[in-house]
């Protein structure tokens, strides 16, 4: 699975979600974890209300399982649970990425608790669901 966190120094989850300019991809499965890429946002990130502003994020973001943030607007979340991304708030900015992910590989090595089983679950739907899901809307 794709876990996303966003930062500004590659290191720690230490950016907003909206204002955020860096979003660092990784890998994680059982086995360990690996660097995909990193997605860079430009414009004027700050400007609230504009909530144009994330729809690049958000399509970005759109096959990954889980995005770290250290803050997020109610909109953006909803947004994202929508296209079954689930973000979630590192407890300081201080947070390492690496820790997580370490913390990450060991949860799917054993027992996953039922967020992230449900997690992993949204995102193992395939196209054909996804159709008959937006046929019975």
């Amino acid at each position: 699975m794709k876990i996303a966190f966003t930062t500004s120094d590659r290191i720690h989850v230490n950016a907003h979600f909206g204002w955020a300019r860096e979003i660092d991809v990784y890998e994680v499965s059982d086995q360990g974890y690996e660097f995909i890429e990193t997605l860079k946002f430009d414009g004027d990130l700050k400007e609230d209300g504009n909530e144009d502003k994330i729809t690049p994020k958000l399509d970005a973001l759109v096959d990954c399982t889980i995005v770290y943030v250290v803050a997020i607007g109610g909109s953006a979340a909803a947004r994202l649970i929508k296209k079954g991304v689930t973000p979630i708030k590192a407890r300081s900015e201080d947070e390492k990425i690496a820790d997580l992910l370490t913390k990450l590989v060991q949860t799917l090595k054993g027992n996953p608790p039922p967020w992230l089983r449900k997690a992993l679950q949204q995102k193992s739907t395939n196209f054909v669901d996804e159709i008959e899901n937006e046929a019975t809307v």
